[in-house]
């Protein structure tokens, strides 16, 4: 068994450090307020700080990057903690395991695969393909063992409240009340389930086939959030819960006082046209499947 360190205890930080400990390694999750799941070790630290992160990732077999700022604050944010990662795991020869996401694709129109151009002209993304693009480079060079895992939008027990399927979805599902949605209902789109991303994450922090490249979490069939209604619905055996979209003025004039808000006009094209991931490449070359769709929701929904 080895020694691991994930960064971050959010939604997928804390899954994977789970998963790992549940494997017998030795697991430290690194947080700035040293938060963290029970039965692990937890330490508070600066992850921009490359001495502190390095002191802590010695003897480590592979290092996690599963945090991520706000989305504005991206530009600020990132490059520092960036080559604090990088940095680290030149020191110490730790692998470094990365948690991506698919916006670097920018807009496509067929099912993403990891050979796809990191083509996205937003400056925010483009900063997510730099870091992959630095992190590829140190790989190349031998200076570092490095691979990048990429999910679509998650969802799952622990999703956080920034989920599109998280509270402010199953909320009114479960109150028997309209669904609001900022999006349209009926974009086909993947949602990465949590407990796949924790696994895919932990196969590529032990398997060395999964270094020097990136790869796509095991993810099943897109669904438009109308349908994903509809089959937690049928589930709980409940109506099927209408939805209702938000005009999209609407949600622009609501983003001049959220920053957060503000940020969604960046991905609407990922709910305007299919927004599909394709995973095979990841499932042929591991053996790992995605959850089934309905055995997902069961457990995001407890049933």
């Amino acid at each position: 068994m080895g020694k691991h360190i994930v960064v971050g205890a959010g939604q997928v930080g804390s899954h994977l450090a789970r998963k790992l400990a549940e494997r017998g390694h030795e697991v430290v999750v690194v947080t700035r307020s040293g938060s963290g799941p029970d039965d692990v070790a937890k330490v508070a630290a600066d992850v921009a700080d490359r001495a502190r992160l390095t002191e802590l990732a010695k003897g480590a077999d592979a290092i996690y990057n599963c945090v991520n700022p706000p989305y504005h604050r991206w530009l600020t944010d990132w490059p520092p903690m960036a080559a604090s990662f990088l940095g680290a795991a030149e020191d110490t020869g730790a692998a470094l395991v990365t948690l991506g996401n698919l916006y670097p694709y920018g807009p496509v129109d067929r099912p993403m695969v990891e050979s796809m151009p990191l083509a996205s002209a937003n400056p925010k993304f483009k900063v997510r393909a730099k870091m992959w693009d630095d992190l590829l480079a140190a790989h190349r060079a031998g200076r570092v063992r490095a691979t990048e895992v990429r999910g679509s939008d998650f969802f799952g027990p622990g999703a956080s409240d920034q989920s599109y399927l998280g509270d402010r979805f199953l909320k009114p599902l479960l109150a028997g009340k309209s669904i609001p949605l900022v999006w349209p209902a009926d974009t086909p789109h993947s949602w990465s389930y949590l407990p796949d991303v924790a696994e895919t994450l932990a196969v590529a922090g032990t398997d060395e086939r999964a270094w020097g490249r990136a790869w796509h979490v095991p993810t099943a069939e897109p669904v438009t959030l109308r349908e994903m209604a509809a089959r937690m619905a049928a589930i709980l055996g409940i109506p099927t819960p209408k939805v209702t979209q938000m005009p999209y003025p609407v949600l622009r004039i609501a983003g001049l006082f959220s920053p957060m808000i503000g940020e969604l006009k960046h991905v609407r094209y990922q709910f305007t046209s299919p927004f599909v991931l394709d995973s095979s490449d990841f499932q042929d070359t591991f053996g790992v499947r995605p959850t089934p769709l309905d055995q997902a929701i069961r457990t995001t929904l407890g049933v």
